[in-house]
């Protein structure tokens, strides 16, 4: 992808220049970490206003007996409180596939608007068949209360904040770029570790590897957090924090000068010999519904489905 002609690209390395020349526009960011779904949560702020955006809450989900609890959304929502922010957005890098999202738990705390990338509409549409969620399930993304588009400029508080559309993971993937950082969903993890599969329904190594390059676009300094680490064989302590520069110099997958044909050939061969991720059948079913269980049965109870010999 010419940098020339991504006119979003370049207004995110505008944001990321500006914020790198001014401390006031970088967001202060803590991050929470699921250790049993290897999850990263962020709260991001801006310390000037005390406006704050959620990424990529979990909701706890015990698979064995099908219960929901709040602990990392405690963890989060205390945060909030306690630093007295005011939540503008509760938002989704994609539909994720192995946790749950607390989103709507969090929303109902503290506010904010709940928002993923506009293609979430092409996952609902692929798993609504896959569920066979019928025609009460809506897959127009009305489950949110804002879709954004590639190249969305948008704020937090007093920060300036842009959506990248980054496909290949899933169809949905959005990069949010936030004062000097970008959030990165599951498109790449540290460099140690390298990039996310390709091979759920949707997915495209070809699109991952573009979408990698042009985040690896941005500024080398350019923060990058993301939303999974396990700790890549020989490192003991998880990391979930890198730079434009460290991917571009030590990713063992896509670092500089890995062809597109070589990272798709390594990428689909690593990617069949993975199994599926140990709650998808929950994470997806719940996910494009935004983080909201399926409707109750006639006896007041959510149930999930498991297509048999499906995925």
């Amino acid at each position: 992808m010419e940098t020339i002609t991504d006119k979003a690209l370049g207004e995110a390395r505008s944001i990321i220049e500006a914020a790198r020349d001014d401390e006031e526009k970088r967001p202060t960011i803590a991050g929470f970490f699921d250790e049993a779904t290897n999850t990263v949560s962020y709260v991001v702020h801006d310390a000037a206003t005390g406006k704050a955006a959620i990424i990529d809450s979990v909701l706890d989900y015990d698979a064995a007996s099908g219960r929901t609890a709040t602990r990392s959304a405690g963890l989060v929502a205390d945060y909030v409180e306690k630093k007295g922010l005011e939540v503008e957005w509760v938002m989704e890098t994609h539909a994720h596939a192995d946790h749950i999202s607390a989103a709507p738990w969090l929303q109902g705390k503290l506010g904010g608007k709940l928002a993923i990338g506009k293609d979430i509409i092409r996952v609902q549409d692929v798993f609504g068949k896959i569920f066979n969620a019928g025609t009460d399930f809506e897959r127009d993304g009305s489950q949110f209360d804002h879709l954004f588009v590639d190249g969305e400029r948008f704020r937090i508080g007093n920060l300036e904040a842009i959506a990248l559309h980054v496909p290949g993971h899933t169809p949905a993937d959005m990069a949010y770029v936030i004062g000097d950082t970008a959030f990165v969903g599951d498109t790449i993890f540290m460099p140690d570790f390298g990039t996310a599969r390709t091979d759920f329904p949707g997915g495209s190594a070809n699109e991952l590897y573009r979408s990698i390059r042009r985040l690896l676009d941005l500024p080398r300094e350019t923060r990058i957090f993301l939303c999974h680490d396990y700790k890549a064989p020989g490192r003991d302590d998880y990391a979930w924090e890198t730079t434009v520069g460290q991917q571009r110099d030590e990713n063992v997958h896509v670092r500089d000068g890995v062809t597109e044909e070589e990272f798709v050939e390594m990428r689909t061969t690593r990617d069949k010999n993975l199994a599926m991720p140990e709650l998808i059948m929950p994470s997806v079913q719940v996910n494009i519904r935004g983080g909201r269980l399926p409707d109750p049965e006639d006896n007041g109870v959510s149930y999930i489905k498991i297509p048999i010999n499906t995925l």
